[in-house]
């Protein structure tokens, strides 16, 4: 790993559509935007955004939707030698700040029907993996992400509790999917935007991309 010049990474970004008790979720709106808006801001040298996919709020019934994304672009940036990287955005209707989660738990316990109307209930995500205490951590540098957000002046936490429901489950197999294919990938959560306003969400996700290039 010498010094040749500024690294290549490739950054895919996912969010959810509306769900339950959700009527606007945050992470469609941005992730809808998000290309527009770092084509006016700009990226860091060697940084690409890749893909950037809003997903169904469902966990068994729109896994095959991630799955395909995932195959995707990962078929695209098969002459890629950089780092490619899985960035999921979710929105925790009840939280102040941004949240970096750095793990995923093999459970899937539904407090509501997803929209395919699934609503499993201490069920193993992945049942090969073990039973529901299993974990699957995230290889990015979370501390190092972290810091370097609180030093752009932005309100984040660290976490280790994604839930149980479709965040979790969709990172679970995400955190799968990655290391399967030598990615990484990261889950964070944002509030919605009755309590951090939209253009500050944008603010924070140009800079958690720029956070991710520079640390993973």
């Amino acid at each position: 790993m010498g010094s040749e010049g500024p690294k290549s990474v490739i950054i895919h970004v996912t969010g959810f559509k509306k769900f339950h008790g959700v009527a606007q979720n945050p992470t469609e709106t941005v992730v809808s935007n998000l290309k527009y808006y770092v084509e006016k801001k700009g990226l860091p040298t060697g940084v690409t955004l890749g893909s950037c996919t809003v997903l169904e709020t469902a966990g068994e019934g729109g896994l095959p939707t991630l799955l395909k994304v995932i195959e995707e672009s990962s078929a695209g940036n098969s002459s890629n030698n950089g780092q490619v990287i899985w960035l999921h955005l979710g929105v925790n209707s009840g939280a102040t700040k941004f949240a970096i989660e750095r793990l995923a738990v093999n459970e899937a316990s539904f407090r509501c029907a997803d929209e395919l109307g699934w609503q499993p209930q201490q069920v193993p995500i992945v049942p090969e993996d073990g039973g529901i205490n299993q974990i699957r951590k995230t290889s990015c540098p979370t501390e190092s992400i972290l810091e370097f957000l609180k030093n752009k002046g932005f309100d984040v936490t660290m976490s280790d509790d994604a839930g149980r429901f479709v965040c979790n489950y969709v990172y679970y197999h995400s955190l799968r999917f990655a290391e399967e294919k030598g990615h990484k990938c990261l889950f964070v959560h944002v509030p919605t935007f009755n309590r951090v306003h939209q253009e500050k969400q944008m603010e924070f996700v140009a800079a958690l991309l720029e956070a991710i290039a520079s640390t993973c």
